[in-house]
């Protein structure tokens, strides 16, 4: 590539940057109470509901990963409308750790192992994943991004899922939290591309990000009902209740990850980009259906929306 291409490729990567949507950081209030909390949350499927519980205590550990790599990487980024969206992605990822730090000391109520899978969270990320190199670690970033992606666009798909309980403050905090991560899926992807742009260390963070999401948080969610209750261990409606959330998690058809396959291993493809599954219909429904300040199903617990600066 002659310099003249490469600066010519290089502001065409600036211009597409600053054509993107401007990324809100969001200050949500959901005052979560124990009295209401739904603990089979998700299509009243225990094991399913237990992975999401335990999705929401080790999403706090990877959100501090991708806010720490975030940082140390904006300083190395030249382009500022770049700059901008990764302190908006860092925004929005410390608003939802805190939030479901909230909610996870709820569930510590009813009886969740919150403060062993904090420890266990604690030592995977500090020990293991942070101490990585910082490529790889930005790799990983956008492995876990990409993941969490795949989850919202799916639960924007199959939203009738948010509605088999009345727990409408748990309902609100997953239906923000995946408009968010669908808003900012690209993100820290751009970043990686931009910083390095290597596919054998691209695919290697999709490879620790798969490990994280597909084994180690279902594993903490297997356990979350027996740790909660042993006798779970010879009660029949519950191994029935086993079936049907093993279909809802990994099932060809409507399961979370097992209809997502696809879309999943696309990261694989050389020339992937988030933005090749389009979800900018999705979010323009949702940002209606959730933040309209009259109808809106967040507006409750909507306090504000911040758009950081540019800066140079």
């Amino acid at each position: 590539m002659t310099t003249a291409t490469a600066a010519k490729a290089t502001s065409g990567a600036k211009d597409y940057v600053a054509q993107k949507p401007k990324v809100p950081i969001r200050h949500m209030k959901f005052d979560f109470n124990v009295e209401d909390a739904d603990t089979n949350f998700y299509l009243n499927a225990e094991l399913a509901s237990a992975y999401f519980e335990a999705l929401s205590i080790f999403l706090t550990y990877g959100e501090e990963l991708v806010i720490d790599t975030a940082r140390y990487h904006r300083d190395l980024l030249d382009d500022p409308e770049l700059k901008q969206r990764v302190t908006a992605l860092i925004g929005q990822e410390a608003l939802h750790s805190k939030v479901h730090e909230e909610w996870n000391e709820i569930l510590k109520e009813h009886r969740f192992p919150v403060p062993l899978y904090r420890f266990l969270a604690e030592n995977v990320f500090n020990y293991g994943f942070k101490r990585f190199p910082q490529p790889l670690q930005l790799s990983l970033m956008a492995g876990i991004e990409h993941f969490t992606a795949v989850l919202a666009e799916f639960m924007m798909k199959h939203e009738d899922n948010f509605f088999h309980s009345e727990d409408e403050k748990q309902r609100g905090l997953w239906m923000w939290h995946m408009l968010e991560e669908s808003e900012h899926k690209d993100i820290a992807y751009d970043v990686f591309q931009q910083l390095s742009g290597n596919y054998p260390l691209r695919i290697t963070g999709f490879a620790l990000a798969l490990f994280t999401i597909w084994f180690l948080v279902p594993i903490g969610g297997v356990a979350i009902p027996f740790l909660r209750n042993p006798r779970k261990l010879i009660s029949r409606s519950f191994w029935k209740d086993a079936g049907r959330s093993l279909g809802l998690l990994v099932g060809r058809k409507d399961g979370v990850y097992g209809s997502t396959l696809g879309h999943v291993f696309d990261y694989l493809r050389p020339g992937f980009h988030p933005n090749d599954h389009d979800t900018s219909e999705y979010l323009a429904y949702y940002k209606e259906r959730l933040l309209n300040p009259e109808t809106g199903l967040l507006t409750p617990y909507f306090v504000k929306e911040v758009i950081p600066p540019v800066r140079a």
